[in-house]
């Protein structure tokens, strides 16, 4: 017996949506958990940082990593110029600390976060468990955004840590089973 296969072509669908609006994009993001960070830098004058949830590794050999930051943030002017900066992976009960670089407007290294710079100046968080300090190598302008790259050049970290994470708006931890 010899069986025929016939070729197949995808069905056509009605056209895609050529855009699709904002509300819905972030909602659909808010259901996305994602680890949460806070990055570090300074141009020399004075430090800045602001939390991210787009942290992400890019290659390993080089280490390389990613993340976006908004061209209207208010770190952006020291991100655009400096040669380095910290990543600060937070653990699990550091929400204050994210909450704190999220908020626009007022000090994020004023009491009581505690901060010190690393030997060659770049500012970083004394209670992250986590920190890596890299060179930037590029940044790319995407829409209303830049993707920063950097080359990952020293590690730390305290030992292990549960990560917190950010998802549906919130702040919380990673439940083990």
């Amino acid at each position: 017996m010899t069986v025929h296969l016939a070729a197949t072509t995808p069905t056509p669908t009605a056209h895609p949506p050529t855009s699709v609006d904002t509300t819905t994009f972030k909602a659909a993001f808010r259901r996305h958990a994602a680890g949460v960070v806070i990055i570090t830098a300074d141009t020399g004058g004075h430090p800045t940082g602001f939390t991210a949830t787009s942290l992400a590794s890019v290659s390993l050999d080089p280490p390389l990593l990613s993340f976006a930051l908004a061209t209207t943030a208010s770190s952006w002017p020291t991100l655009a110029t400096t040669p380095t900066l910290v990543v600060n992976f937070l653990a699990d009960h550091q929400h204050h600390l994210a909450t704190t670089f999220a908020t626009s407007g007022i000090d994020r290294f004023a009491a009581p976060t505690r901060w010190s710079r690393l030997i060659t100046g770049e500012p970083t968080l004394d209670d992250a468990p986590s920190h890596l300090r890299a060179d930037i190598i590029d940044r790319h302008p995407i829409g209303d955004h830049h993707i920063v790259i950097a080359h990952v050049t020293h590690a730390w970290t305290t030992g292990d840590h549960a990560p917190l994470v950010y998802h549906s708006g919130t702040y919380g931890r990673v439940q083990h089973h």
